[in-house]
């Protein structure tokens, strides 16, 4: 009786982490609602905490072996599809909304669409060694930027098509499952994270470059590991 119980907790857990995840959906639409009545600083807010989710779902996933218990149902789809709706399409869309991009640069509203899709899509989005592939697809954190800048439409519409290339770029960028770098991923991740925060509640254009360090470390050794990697490459020819 008492394995029963637990095969049925166990069951049950692992049912409620597949819910966890879905609460990603819920954050989106709360932050489409936002962005229809031009409330920024709600959407960001949604976003923020679909962020949260995202960041933690698969930490609980891999505790409780929710494969294991859940078999027919395929959890890493659920995330993928919220994942591309908060951190591609929703942003995307609030460029747009918040006319970021307008006029003749329209087009890249199409493009980034696209371009996001073919990163989530692609068999090889993260290598066998835990890293991304491409340009990761934060455009939550890039859409959160241009708003706080507030650029003149031709300088958003540049960084946004550089961007969108480098989703097809084999440069390696480190994620939270990267062997050896995972906990101070997860330490500087929390600390942007409060600097995030900080720009949502008081948008300032100071407070926006001190956090830029962070992207920028980030992409630095993204570059450094390419540079890396073709030194090899040539040793090795």
């Amino acid at each position: 009786m008492n394995y029963l119980k637990q095969m049925n907790w166990n069951l049950a857990r692992a049912w409620l982490v597949h819910l966890y995840t879905g609460l990603g959906l819920i954050c989106g639409f709360m932050a489409l609602y936002a962005m229809v009545f031009y409330d920024a600083r709600l959407a960001f807010f949604w976003l923020g905490v679909a962020l949260v989710v995202d960041a933690t779902d698969g930490t609980l996933a891999r505790k409780f072996n929710i494969k294991h218990w859940t078999p027919g149902f395929d959890g890493r789809k659920l995330d993928d599809i919220t994942d591309y709706l908060n951190y591609a399409f929703l942003p995307v869309f609030f460029i747009w909304r918040f006319e970021l991009i307008t006029g003749t640069w329209i087009f890249v509203i199409p493009l980034l669409l696209l371009a996001s899709v073919y990163g989530f899509c692609q068999s090889e989005a993260k290598t066998d060694d835990g890293y991304f592939t491409g340009f990761p697809n934060f455009w939550n954190l890039v859409a959160l930027y241009l708003f706080t800048f507030q650029w003149p439409v031709f300088i958003n519409g540049i960084i946004l098509v550089i961007l969108a290339i480098l989703v097809f770029v084999p440069f390696k960028f480190v994620s939270f499952s990267t062997p050896g770098k995972v906990r101070l991923a997860k330490s500087l991740s929390i600390l942007y994270f409060v600097f995030l925060i900080m720009l949502v509640w008081n948008p300032s254009s100071l407070i926006a470059i001190i956090s830029l360090i962070f992207p920028l470390m980030y992409f630095g050794y993204a570059l450094y590991l390419k540079v890396a990697e073709s030194k090899v490459l040539l040793i090795t020819d």
